[in-house]
């Protein structure tokens, strides 16, 4: 099977690339051009793994580079997009490009070049502040931030292209993920990078919210479940633990595993306006263990200790004297 994974070389993606590798894919990695010619995570890969991929830089936002990329390919792993939520407050037009004009070039030339499959990734921050819990792939839709509101969209076109030309498209959809190579604007590396910079105390935003965090490697294995499924088609399915842990007892967690003596400090300049705040994400699995054989592997104290040793060796990738939004 070869497969082509937009956003390769991101912190999903490089992770996906590598499982992909593992069982056997072909892969075509999608990474955005700039004029250093750096992959992104995927230079950090070994040289014997980097020789197996084929490198494809362009832009999502251009069509034509994304049907380019896509011929000759099979399956589609869409994950290119910009996340960060606080970035989007003051440049919601690039998030309007990448995220949905995007996902429109990605879908577009996926029904010109037949590909058997397509993922959409979307994101867990389109359900909002939970109206009940579990959230199931039936709660209704929020968009409490110009990012969220921007994947919502994008999640509606790859329905209404699997509605309106009976394309074989998946909308995958991962509440919180973290490990290594994530980007220091999540907040488990935020936490993870001041303790390990030796600072007596933290900075973080609202310590109330609560999330539903999942490891990277079991994030990637929900996809490679989802994409090898006949059951999966035109479906919109969740990679969620289906538990839920606040932002405070998160730090409290990771403050005691690395320095038990730090404090914790509100700083303004994190908070989200009060009616963007996602109060509480806690996801359900029911329907990807339904459909797929897919189950959490990793508990959340063995993943954060996974992801606490990468920092430990992967401060210098890191601007950790900012703060990174």
């Amino acid at each position: 099977m070869k497969a082509l994974i937009t956003g390769a070389d991101g912190f999903i993606g490089s992770h996906l690339v590598e499982r992909l590798l593992e069982r056997g894919y072909d892969i075509k990695a999608f990474t955005f051009y700039n004029s250093f010619n750096t992959w992104g995570w995927l230079d950090t890969l070994p040289k014997n793994k980097l020789e197996q991929i084929e490198i494809f830089s362009g832009d999502v936002r251009d069509p034509n580079g994304v049907y380019e990329a896509m011929k000759g390919t099979e399956q589609v792993f869409h994950l290119a997009a910009l996340i960060a939520i606080p970035f989007s407050y003051h440049s919601p037009d690039s998030y309007v490009d990448t995220n949905i004009k995007g996902t429109l070039n990605v879908l577009q030339a996926a029904r010109k070049l037949d590909i058997s499959k397509v993922l959409v990734t979307s994101t867990s921050e389109v359900y909002g502040t939970a109206r009940y819990v579990p959230i199931d792939e039936n709660h209704p839709f929020q968009g409490q931030s110009p990012y969220s509101a921007t994947k919502i969209a994008a999640d509606r076109l790859a329905e209404s292209f699997y509605r309106s030309f009976n394309m074989p498209i998946t909308i995958v959809r991962p509440f919180n993920t973290y490990g290594p190579r994530q980007s220091a604007r999540a907040v488990i590396p935020t936490i993870i990078t001041q303790l390990l910079r030796g600072d007596k105390e933290i900075k973080l935003g609202s310590l109330t919210p609560t999330r539903d965090f999942n490891y990277v490697k079991d994030t990637v294995n929900g996809f490679i479940e989802i994409a090898e499924s006949d059951k999966t088609i035109g479906e919109e399915i969740n990679i969620a633990s289906q538990t839920e842990i606040s932002i405070g007892e998160l730090a409290k967690e990771l403050i005691r595993q690395i320095n038990p003596e730090v404090k914790i400090q509100c700083d303004e300049q994190r908070l989200r306006p009060e009616k963007s705040e996602v109060n509480r994400l806690l996801g359900s699995n029911e329907k990807i263990k339904r459909l797929t054989g897919w189950k959490p592997e990793y508990t959340f104290e063995k993943g954060l200790a996974e992801t606490i040793e990468f920092f430990k060796h992967n401060l210098d990738k890191y601007k950790i004297d900012i703060y990174n939004i």
